[in-house]
């Protein structure tokens, strides 16, 4: 497993003598590389994380996708160890570090999957560098989740009053009661992960998604789509999940029966089977 970050410490035209005011430096997202098992020149795939978990979040998929795809996982800006700044960020920013990591590692082209706010990502990449991604799988995620001022109190209360105060309403948003009273064991283990997330990195995020209109970009996306949403998700119902199908041109909309925010997790079967069929659908259009 490879170890990386990606972007410079500094942007272009922020040293002395260039008669530019510095911005703030590039996001660097830590990474990891996997796929020494899989055939040689196999493509890539991208995994993004959502708000407040690791990559982790995809581990019930691995073993299926590491079978077909050498897979680079990041991790979001104070999660799961990359650096936080202590600022707001842009989805912009986000998906520049996550080009910024493509490059670092020779890769002109790859398949992104992500959720929630992974999933705003990869549109944002699949709207700004079509030539970039190969193909589209977007998971319990929203092109727009207003209202801002909601993010922002989020941001607040996770400053003043740690990650363990929205530790549980997280986790209801997360996983059904169902799913929680079965399987309680993953629960808390998202819960822990959610409490070890960097505050600073956290409410930057939120930033991003305040800050996050795609509805108008989604008819530029030219990557195949695949939207999985879940019946029972509170963060991001199925209407977002249909009106992204809606604006990107032959997108196909899956609703999970039974599935939260974290489909991926609790459904893992179903939405391994529908992303790997997806991604595998044009072989010559896959990411090599």
């Amino acid at each position: 497993m490879a170890e990386a970050r990606a972007g410079p410490a500094g942007g272009p035209g922020a040293g002395p003598g260039t008669g530019r005011v510095a911005g703030p430096a590039p996001l660097a997202l830590t990474a990891s590389l996997d796929g020494t098992s899989t055939p040689a020149g196999a493509p890539v795939l991208v995994l993004g994380n959502s708000l407040g978990t690791s990559r982790a979040v995809w581990d019930r998929q691995v073993p299926a996708l590491s079978a077909r795809f050498r897979l680079l996982r990041y991790e979001l800006p104070g999660h799961g160890g990359s650096p936080a700044p202590d600022r707001p960020y842009t989805i912009a920013e986000l998906g520049a570090a996550v080009l910024a990591l493509l490059d670092r590692h020779g890769i002109e082209r790859a398949a992104y999957c992500g959720i929630s706010l992974g999933g705003m990502v990869g549109m944002w990449l699949a709207a700004d560098s079509p030539d970039r991604v190969a193909a589209l799988g977007l998971v319990c995620t929203s092109a727009y989740l207003p209202p801002a001022s909601a993010w922002q109190a989020r941001a607040e209360q996770v400053r003043a009053a740690g990650l363990a105060s929205i530790s549980a309403a997280s986790i209801g948003r997360w996983f059904t009661p169902a799913f929680a009273e079965r399987e309680p064991a993953v629960a808390a283990a998202f819960a822990a992960d959610l409490e070890r997330t960097d505050v600073a990195g956290y409410a930057g995020c939120c930033a991003a998604i305040a800050g996050m209109d795609l509805r108008a970009r989604l008819g530029s996306i030219t990557a195949p789509a695949l939207v999985i949403s879940g019946a029972e998700d509170p963060a991001t119902p199925p209407g977002h999940g249909a009106r992204i199908a809606a604006g990107i041109r032959g997108a196909r909309l899956l609703v999970v029966r039974g599935a939260a925010h974290l489909a991926n997790v609790s459904s893992p079967e179903q939405v391994t089977a529908a992303l790997l069929g997806h991604l595998l659908a044009d072989p010559a259009g896959s990411a090599r």
